[in-house]
């Protein structure tokens, strides 16, 4: 069995980590033998202090290879913070964008290997060496591709700033005029990219951020075509439970689009393609032909929960092919 999943950050990658854990426990060989490819959202990637930083990358790679930061959902555990001290004594900015000293030893090898020569791809493989996370990971793209967030100034003047400015230091209170995934429309694929989602038995979309992860990887040349094209049943889980995002500020994104924060609403920004939608029961459920809906606790509050979670998604997608459901 090949599954595709497309992802974000945090909550894209303990839904994987609960997939992997749910695939490793399943009585059926199918299952357990499964093949999971994962693409992962590039354009939350920013250059700060000379380093290329790729924040959803290192979220996944970490989460499933066991290093993650369990409290923060992002960065490394038991981190110290001693280069970050240095930077704010001489002055040196952003201060509001704090890397851990471990973390930095990951960004050093990539900004290394991509100086000389390497693709994200290449490099991405392997700091993967080192982490076995249990799937394959692949940057949506190997081009530089960027969301910048308009924002309207004091003066009434509209100024652009990266999206991690928006996100990190003003935490998405002011509101967006614009989200823009910048390099996106003259993007390619990354290698394997296309092939993973043509060829895939299953699609899963997590609970990622449906703006700024799942519509970045969209936005990509190809990849909104591909899934639309592909034979492989696509499943999602809605990242809202009544009216609200699971995590972090995925309304503020959606606002800025004028897209209400509905489950409903979220499922219609992938209707073209979209075959199975998770949602919780105190959600309206989308209604549209051809789109199966169905009802379930959504909360990833435990490692067992996030595996049954995943699942449920995995159990839907079966059922949309005509498949036996494994026990």
């Amino acid at each position: 069995m090949r599954i595709t999943a497309l992802a974000g950050g945090v909550g894209g990658a303990r839904f994987l980590r609960g997939l992997l854990a749910h695939l490793a426990a399943s009585p059926d060989p199918a299952r357990r033998q499964a093949a999971v490819t994962i693409v992962v959202n590039t354009a939350d990637d920013v250059t700060m202090h000379g380093l290329r930083i790729c924040p959803d990358l290192d979220s996944v790679m970490y989460t499933l290879g066991g290093g993650i930061d369990e409290t923060r959902g992002w960065g490394r555990s038991q981190e110290t913070s001693g280069v970050a001290a240095e930077l704010a004594a001489y002055g040196a900015e952003p201060s509001w964008f704090t890397l851990g000293d471990k973390d930095i030893a990951t960004h050093l090898v990539r900004t290394r290997m991509l100086a000389e020569g390497a693709t994200l791809s290449e490099v991405t493989a392997h700091l993967c060496e080192r982490w076995r996370p249990g799937a394959r990971l692949l940057p949506m793209t190997d081009d530089v591709v960027e969301t910048h967030v308009d924002l309207a100034g004091d003066d009434g003047a509209v100024r652009r700033v990266h999206f991690q400015e928006w996100w990190v230091r003003l935490h998405a209170a002011v509101p967006a005029l614009a989200i823009e995934p910048v390099g996106a429309d003259a993007a390619r694929p990354a290698p394997g990219v296309l092939e993973a989602v043509r060829d895939a038995d299953v699609v899963v979309l997590p609970p990622s951020n449906p703006v700024v992860s799942i519509g970045t990887i969209l936005r990509v040349p190809g990849l909104r075509e591909a899934l639309v094209g592909t034979a492989a049943p696509v499943v999602g889980v809605s990242p809202v439970i009544g009216g609200a995002p699971v995590r972090g500020m995925a309304d503020a994104c959606l606002a800025a689009l004028g897209v209400p924060t509905t489950a409903a609403a979220v499922a219609g920004l992938y209707a073209d393609f979209l075959d199975g939608w998770l949602v919780a029961a105190e959600d309206e459920p989308p209604v549209r032909a051809g789109l199966t809906v169905r009802g379930r606790p959504l909360l990833m509050s435990s490692p067992q929960a996030t595996a049954d979670l995943a699942g449920a998604a995995l159990d839907l997608a079966l059922d949309l092919t005509g498949e036996d459901r494994a026990a």
